[in-house]
């Protein structure tokens, strides 16, 4: 393997991040911990040890949720490490077969919308033909079925230009569609175009622009991670836009990383640098604007969960409070420990079904102590993964977007005018 030493040796064992880490403190064991898994791809790199199967489940047990990276003392850049770490064993001749199945997967179904599309609509069927509702029935299979993403009858569709204010411009963006959030949670879409339009923005979204790579990156897929981001960067470079914004706390970090994604590359290095330094999280640029408080009162509580890759990544929490919080009668009650994993983390959830099902499982009980009616997040992995929760454990609290309550409000608003 030949990830970076300087990385590697940046760690000095000091143990501040185990209890940070959502499977070592599920497990206790220090080969689930970060500084285990260093330790572990230390030795890979080294070649003192060989990628067996044993050695590659601890990597792939690593939700790289990055809750570690944000308190590690030494500033130990442990996201970049997993990825790079992955894409050694992934090139390597004894690569697990579950990785290369699943590199697979993501590279020619996840990264083709055509494809991606129709693997959509045969979810979809399962739910029309009640097979999806047996499996989830079944003793064995049922808690990880209920883990599957699902998939409504209208996706967002829409390049160009999307939306133009009724107020003054106040800037002009160019919003990420992505890839699974228009199939999934087209709701979120929609609710961000008007939320943006509301507060002066003239919305566009590139016509080439394709899946951002964050979770080809994660996986070991560096190749591909790097294709999609310059098939971005050229879709993007040319849009006359004060910002590119994102709803998806994934997405968003992986684009704020190109300039590192593609530092190698001449032709990329400085265009994909700039492009990065664009990149805003929807509440962090609303926050940023700063935007029209709502009138729309909304007299339900609600509940905040970080999303990993927006509060350990990209180290924003208070924006999204601050948009919550501006919403008339919304109550915001915190959970204890709204910054842990809710196990979902890309794809972990299909492939890591049991850790994460007891991190899902936990993250509930810890919202059931709040009462709270909704769970606002900024991830459409999470979003999905709490409604999984919903419907495992029977909570009332429904799974949304940040942007959502706010776009909520501003219709109720508009009504009561």
């Amino acid at each position: 393997m030949q990830t970076p030493e300087i990385d590697l040796t940046q760690c000095v064992r000091c143990g501040l991040c185990l209890q940070h880490c959502p499977t070592y403190v599920e497990t206790g064991l220090e080969t689930e911990s970060p500084r285990g898994r260093l330790y572990l791809m230390q030795a890979l790199a080294g070649g003192i040890i060989e990628p067996t199967a044993t050695v590659t489940s601890h990597l792939d047990m690593c939700l790289q949720c990055r809750n570690c990276e944000a308190v590690c003392p030494s500033g130990v850049p442990f996201g970049q490490i997993m990825e790079t770490a992955r894409n050694e064993v992934l090139e390597s001749p004894g690569a697990p077969l579950p990785w290369r199945l699943r590199s697979l997967f993501l590279r020619e179904v996840v990264a083709r919308p055509a494809r991606l599309k129709l693997l959509s609509q045969a979810l979809r069927l399962t739910e029309k033909t009640g097979l999806r509702a047996l499996a989830e029935r079944l003793p064995v299979v049922g808690p990880q079925a209920s883990l599957a993403p699902r998939f409504p009858a209208k996706p967002f569709s829409g390049a160009g230009l999307l939306a133009l204010p009724d107020s003054p411009v106040a800037a002009r963006i160019s919003l990420l569609i992505g890839c699974i959030m228009p199939l999934a949670l087209p709701r979120v879409h929609r609710a961000s175009v008007r939320v943006l339009a509301r507060n002066g923005c003239v919305v566009s979204a590139p016509r080439g622009q394709v899946c951002c790579g964050a979770l080809h990156a994660h996986n070991g897929d560096l190749d591909t991670a790097r294709k999609l981001a310059r098939q971005n960067v050229d879709a993007f470079q040319d849009q006359d836009s004060d910002a590119i914004v994102v709803n998806s706390a994934g997405c968003g970090a992986a684009m704020k990383e190109y300039g590192h994604l593609l530092a190698d590359d001449s032709d990329y290095a400085e265009r994909a640098e700039r492009l990065a330094g664009s990149v805003r999280d929807i509440s962090e640029f609303l926050a940023a604007l700063p935007f029209t408080p709502p009138k729309g009162a909304l007299t339900e509580t609600v509940t905040y969960q970080d999303s990993c890759h927006l509060l350990h990544a990209q180290r924003i929490s208070a924006a999204p409070r601050q948009v919550l919080s501006a919403i008339p009668g919304l109550q915001l009650r915190e959970m204890k420990r709204p910054d842990r994993c809710c196990g979902s983390a890309g794809v972990y959830s299909l492939t890591q079904a049991d850790m994460s099902l007891r991190l899902l499982q936990s993250k509930m009980a810890d919202i059931s102590g709040t009462g709270a009616d909704f769970i606002a997040t900024s991830n459409p992995g999470c979003i999905a993964q709490l409604e999984a929760g919903r419907r495992v454990t029977g909570s009332v609290a429904r799974a949304v977007h940040v942007v959502e309550l706010l776009d909520r409000s501003y219709r109720l608003g508009l009504d009561r005018a």
